[in-house]
């Protein structure tokens, strides 16, 4: 009994032990739960004070922002207002100072009228005056000056009805051209215009007005540096390019294929392209005289007489190709001194080089047997060489027997059939003289004939020739022409005289 009361004892013992330990142990967990709840409180509190100054930071930095903006606006308002005060204020002033100007002029121009009415009083009084001392009225003196100014310039206006019927004349003579060139297509092949102009074509008509320019400007500009005449008609997709001198209408075309292929057609870019194209020219002239002299197998020339045997490439005489009627004499020389034995070699290049002077012949004065002897002699050309094609004209002596060949062979390639045509060499030559007697004129540094000869552009040296002498000067060169050549109708002289300002920034 005493043992279970001990155990009964021992369990609400253990029970209540346990109890209070639970209860312990449940009260420091709550107190430990209350410090976390109460730091996580207290951390909330620290947190919402941050966002709420933070908040409070954004707040006035974007009010800040705000007037700032604000006053910006307003200064640029207050500058506009203070611009827009000070325009009128100027107007106010120009008005004002438009109207003294006006009543100035008023007052001038009561003075010139006043100047003018006294000037007819006296004009008047002088006219009265001149009638009482002459004897004689006004209609009077008019009729008797009249008849002395008809007179004087009589001889003149017969000499301009004398030019006017000549182009009467010379129309009538187009116009027969022109129905015998409709009836008859193979008469087509002797006409000029084929050797004096190259149809130049286009991809679209609208590149016509980037040729022509502003009023004119472009076509103008392009026509003085290359001295070849731009014909823009209603032919759909083509220009054509006139000049009878080929070396100038070849660089005028080369030039015109590389404007529109650039596309920027203007004064600067045509200068450019022209320079261009005379380069290139002067490229194709040397590789012309080379290719000439390699298909002979001449092959020991200077390089400065072949370089003039290629501009013979650009050049006709009667209407034959100069370089290739010179292969041919050379050609046909060698193969006649083969034939009787003699020289071939001395005939060969006899015969090549007995038009040399035709390179030069439009530059300088004299022949061109003349010119081409000078022209061999400077570069050391065999004398038998010179021997050989001095005479071809006739000229000079036959000194040797190959010189009787050259002139044969020249003979034989100038007159077989449709080799040359005598009227357009006369028609050339009268081009060539054209430009000549410009170019004799002191200050006269270019002459280019245009318009079928119709028409003559000079350029002068703007140092040496001034604006009074340019009228001077073309009336002489005018007089000249008509004193030394011959022409249908009445050639238009025209004098050019530019000067230019170049500097360069660095």
């Amino acid at each position: 009994m005493a043992s279970l009361g001990f155990l009964i004892l021992s369990l609400i013992l253990g029970l209540i032990g346990g109890y209070l330990i639970r209860t312990f142990i449940g009260l420091k967990f709550l107190r430990n739960a209350e410090k976390d709840a109460l730091k996580r409180i207290e951390e909330a509190k620290v947190k919402e004070k941050e966002i709420i100054l933070e908040a409070k930071n954004k707040a006035v930095g974007i009010l800040e922002e705000v007037k700032k903006e604000e006053k910006k606006k307003l200064e640029e308002l207050r500058k506009r207002e203070e611009r827009i005060f000070k325009k009128e204020e100027e107007l106010d002033f120009k008005e004002k100072e438009l109207e003294k100007e006006k009543g100035k002029l008023n007052q001038e121009l009561d003075k010139v009228l006043a100047i003018k009415k006294e000037i007819e009083e006296l004009k008047e009084k002088k006219i009265k005056e001149l009638e009482r001392i002459s004897g004689l009225k006004l209609e009077e003196a008019k009729e008797i000056l009249l008849k002395e100014v008809e007179s004087i310039y009589k001889n003149e206006v017969l000499e301009i009805i004398k030019k006017f019927e000549i182009y009467r004349k010379e129309e009538i003579e187009k116009r027969a051209i022109n129905i015998i060139t409709t009836v008859l297509p193979r008469y087509a092949r002797s006409v000029v215009s084929e050797f004096t102009t190259s149809p130049f074509y286009l991809e679209s008509d609208e590149i016509k007005g980037k040729i022509i320019g502003k009023e004119g400007r472009n076509i103008r500009y392009f026509e003085n540096l290359t001295g070849v005449e731009i014909i823009v008609d209603e032919t759909p997709g083509v220009v054509t390019l006139s000049c009878f001198d080929p070396v100038r209408r070849e660089i005028a075309k080369l030039a015109l294929e590389k404007l529109i292929k650039d596309g920027r057609i203007h004064p600067a870019k045509i200068e450019e392209k022209v320079q261009e194209a005379k380069e290139e020219i002067n490229q194709k002239i040397k590789e012309a005289g080379e290719n000439a002299a390699y298909q002979l197998g001449i092959l020991d020339l200077p390089p400065q007489i072949l370089h003039l045997m290629g501009r013979l490439a650009f050049r006709t005489s009667y209407g034959q190709n100069v370089l290739l009627h010179s292969v041919e004499t050379a050609i046909f020389a060698r193969m006649i001194a083969e034939e009787l034995g003699l020289d071939a070699r001395i005939a060969l290049l006899g015969g090549f080089l007995h038009d040399i002077g035709k390179s030069v012949d439009h530059e300088l004065p004299g022949n061109h047997v003349d010119l081409g002897i000078k022209i061999l002699q400077k570069y050391g050309i065999d004398q038998k060489v010179i021997d050989a094609m001095k005479s071809h004209h006739e000229t000079y002596p036959y000194e040797i027997p190959e010189a009787y060949v050259v002139t044969a062979a020249d003979v034989l390639s100038a007159t077989r059939p449709g080799a040359r045509s005598d009227t357009f060499e006369n028609y050339l030559k009268r081009l060539e003289d054209l430009e000549k007697i410009a170019l004799s004129f002191e200050g006269v540094n270019k002459a280019y004939a245009i318009s079928g000869g119709r028409e003559i552009r000079i350029f002068v040296i703007p140092e040496t020739v001034d604006d009074l002498k340019m009228s001077f000067l073309a009336k002489d060169i005018a007089k000249k022409i008509e004193q030394e050549l011959k022409y249908p109708g009445e050639i238009k002289v025209v004098v050019i005289r530019e000067t230019r300002a170049v500097e360069f920034a660095k």
